[in-house]
């Protein structure tokens, strides 16, 4: 069944993610659809290096995101506990379109490709649609939505590597 964006599948989970987080030095909270504080992003560790900490509602650390120094390509690197989760690597870029591809700590592989500076872009596994990153359906500026459709799909991962992707593109554009 071919998925498109928007689409809502009884299990998805929409979260709202300001734009430009790395430049951010403040805490914020990610949000539900509902308005609901879901994930704290801690800023404190935006300001030392470039280091991405996602926490829960009590503060507890989900996911760190690192990008990796003294690698040949650009890489970013997603942690949990202190272990690596992922590794996101570009895969390859065309005019219109940008494709990473994201190794599980498992050996899985999840596809992230289309328009990521536009914050219009997916998030694959096999084929089979995780999550949907837009700006369409919001009326915010300087935020993006996340939609998550697996029911069983991890949406502290599924964001991290959302805010990867569109930090890897926008450096590769050369934006800070």
């Amino acid at each position: 069944m071919q998925q498109y964006p928007g689409h809502h599948s009884p299990h998805s989970r929409k979260y709202l993610v300001r734009d430009r987080i790395f430049g951010i030095g403040d805490d914020y909270w990610i949000e539900d659809d509902h308005g609901r504080h879901v994930f704290l992003v801690d800023g404190k560790a935006l300001r030392l290096r470039e280091t991405f900490e996602l926490k829960d509602t009590d503060g507890r650390v989900l996911i760190t995101i690192r990008k990796k120094v003294l690698s040949l390509r650009d890489a970013m690197t997603i942690e949990r506990d202190d272990r690596t989760l992922a590794v996101i690597k570009r895969k390859r870029l065309s005019l219109l379109r940008h494709h990473y591809r994201v190794e599980l700590a498992d050996g899985t592989e999840l596809d992230v490709s289309g328009k990521i500076l536009d914050r219009e872009f997916a998030v694959e596994y096999d084929g089979e649609l995780l999550a949907e990153i837009s700006r369409r359906w919001l009326t915010l500026r300087d935020t993006y939505g996340i939609n998550v459709v697996r029911e069983d799909a991890d949406p502290a991962l599924l964001i991290a590597i959302a805010v990867c992707v569109i930090r890897m593109a926008e450096r590769e554009r050369g934006e800070n």
